[in-house]
């Protein structure tokens, strides 16, 4: 080799479980950030609120409300898309859980339970939420349901991230109604499942023709607080350290 040439760089190959591992290291390698609310910098201020971004074009967490549709057994039972059921329950009690560190208004709804079709929320997910009142309905679009409606609109939020089985029903129409109505809506792809990966991908297209933002449950999670010296970091970090270990277990 002449003093011109550069050694070539050898490929490292990781176990997945190894890769998870070494990627939360890298996420939350330094505690000093998690202080508790009101801990002090270096420099003896505060830690404030995570404050809207200049340009708005990232969320922020006292600016959005999460709405969950009918995620009960028989809906879970069907997935057939990329996301496996399993996964999809873990993301959505993870999206809970950071909703409720961060003051987000929950919405949980199911479809056909009163009418005695179809069984309650899975206990999993029921449990994140204990005591919340859920809007039953006989709709398939919830936006066409009005207490559903009213629950939204009593969020005040005009952000919405919106959660539901199956991606091309029950998730597609208030999605596409909300837009309509100007709202601005994400919709987190890994906390949902269709009855085909054909039939969720459609609909996520359909969606995001529409204008609603395509995310992930961890990539919307900390887009909510973004700064790891913000007051919302202290709550939100030890969450995602949950379920990072969680995800390990079902990978």
């Amino acid at each position: 080799m002449n003093k011109n040439e550069v050694s070539p760089i050898p490929k490292i190959t990781l176990p997945r479980r190894t890769f998870v591992t070494a990627a939360a290291g890298l996420l939350f390698a330094a505690p000093t950030l998690a202080q508790p609310s009101g801990a002090t910098t270096g420099a003896g201020a505060p830690y404030r609120s995570q404050p809207k971004s200049a340009q708005q074009a990232v969320w922020n967490h006292d600016e959005v409300a999460l709405l969950l549709i009918d995620y009960q057994p028989e809906m879970f039972g069907n997935i057939r898309s990329e996301t496996k059921a399993a996964q999809v329950e873990l993301n959505t009690r993870f999206l809970i859980r950071i909703a409720k560190a961060l003051n987000i208004p929950v919405v949980l709804s199911t479809v056909g339970v009163e009418m005695g079709v179809n069984g309650p929320t899975v206990e999993a997910i029921a449990g994140e939420l204990p005591g919340a009142s859920i809007i039953d309905r006989s709709s398939m679009n919830a936006w066409e349901d009005p207490n559903f409606l009213a629950a939204v609109r009593a969020t005040g939020k005009r952000r919405l991230m919106i959660g539901a089985l199956y991606t091309e029903i029950c998730l597609t129409y208030p999605v596409v109604e909300a837009l309509a109505e100007g709202y601005e809506v994400a919709i987190v792809n890994d906390a949902v499942g269709g009855l085909s990966q054909t039939a969720h991908a459609a609909a996520i297209d359909r969606m995001v023709h529409a204008g609603a933002i395509p995310n992930t449950a961890l990539a919307l999670s900390t887009e909510l607080f973004r700064d790891w010296k913000s007051q919302e970091a202290t709550v939100a970090r030890p969450i995602i350290l949950w379920y990072l270990e969680e995800l390990k277990k079902i990978s």
